[in-house]
């Protein structure tokens, strides 16, 4: 029987037209070559390279209702399995953890890997809601998806916005988090520590944020949301070659009417230079207090990460339960789960002998 907030599964199959063809991707990439130049970086464009894109695992999604979302999500395991939730990052989607999830689930492990707000099938229930971006609010939504599901503790894994959400709920709420995963270490921040400048090399590795402060920057994204993910795919992993259906299949999800609000609120939140909601300004207080982390916890780096990520010795001291840190090679970048999900998976079940 279904959960009783739980809607009905949506076939996979009746998605097929549009994750075979996804969204148009621009063959003429000059858009994505001035913004590259822009940012100093240089990038070699044009074909596409590595293995087919993986068959999806799951044979359904469903949708359940949290109070301000509705949230899409894939399910894999057995109800009775331990439960593990895995949070995608940003430009990124579900399908990030297509091979992690079969590990996982021939573990025992009861999978579950929700669309952040902003992202694939997840809609606002109301017109009303603001479309906040602020790291409390996305781990609020993993407590609420909890709630809905009636998972009292899970086992809980993600990767860059993922990763901060996932660091959030262990930190603020030990008590539903029963290990944790987080790739790039404690993430957690602050509007107050984000006033402090970095060193101009830095302060370039973060151009896409400042590009976000900017009407134009908005204007650009809205426009340029494929062209401009896959810019971010290509530096953020630049030894990663996926092909083309695995980021098409991936860029549909971008196509979600909130995305390109959540993303600059996001962004610009960290910068103070947008408001987040008053509700989360408890949690934001003990959030800017780097609280520790003391649930079992792996953190885990790639060896070419071409994204802004901290020093694994700059954050070890957050995490004072049983904690290890795994270095993982062979050109790995920003998307570990993705590039190397076997590390991934092992690191996940590491973590819940840990508990």
């Amino acid at each position: 029987m279904d959960h009783p907030h739980r809607k009905s599964p949506r076939r996979l199959a009746e998605q097929d037209n549009v994750l075979a063809n996804g969204p148009a991707i621009d063959s003429d990439r000059r858009n994505l070559l001035a913004i590259a130049a822009m940012a100093g970086i240089a990038v070699p464009f044009g074909a596409w390279a590595g293995a087919p894109a993986v068959t999806l695992p799951w044979t359904a999604l469903a949708e359940v209702d949290t109070g301000d979302l509705r949230i899409c999500y894939a399910e894999m395991g057995p109800r009775a399995g331990l439960p593990t939730i895995l949070l995608h990052g940003w430009p990124y989607d579900i399908t990030a953890f297509a091979e992690v999830a079969p590990l996982l689930v021939a573990a025992g492990h009861r999978v579950v890997i929700p669309y952040l707000r902003g992202f694939g099938g997840t809609r606002f229930l109301s017109d009303a809601s603001a479309r906040n971006g602020q790291q409390a609010a996305l781990a609020a939504d993993v407590i609420a998806l909890m709630d809905a599901l009636a998972i009292p503790r899970a086992v809980i894994g993600g990767f860059d916005w993922g990763a901060r959400s996932a660091n959030v709920v262990a930190a603020l709420w030990p008590e539903r988090c029963r290990a944790m995963v987080s790739v790039s270490g404690y993430l957690i921040g602050s509007q107050h520590a984000n006033e402090s400048p970095l060193t101009p090399e830095a302060e370039q590795r973060w151009w896409y944020q400042y590009y976000f402060a900017t009407e134009r920057g908005r204007l650009g994204y809205e426009r340029y949301r494929a062209q401009f993910a896959e810019l971010i795919w290509r530096t953020a992993s630049p030894r990663w070659a996926f092909d083309e259906a695995s980021f098409r299949r991936t860029a549909v999800a971008l196509d979600n009417p909130d995305h390109v609000a959540i993303t600059i609120h996001n962004y610009r939140w960290r910068l103070g230079l947008a408001a987040g909601e008053n509700r989360y300004d408890p949690l934001e207080q003990a959030l800017a207090t780097m609280p520790a982390i003391r649930v079992p916890s792996v953190t885990m780096e790639g060896d070419a990460n071409g994204a802004p990520h901290p020093d694994p010795l700059s954050y070890a001291s957050k995490f004072v339960g049983r904690y290890v840190h795994r270095s993982i090679s062979g050109g790995i970048g920003h998307n570990l789960p993705q590039e190397a999900p076997k590390a991934f998976a092992e690191a996940i079940l590491e973590a819940a002998s840990m508990s």
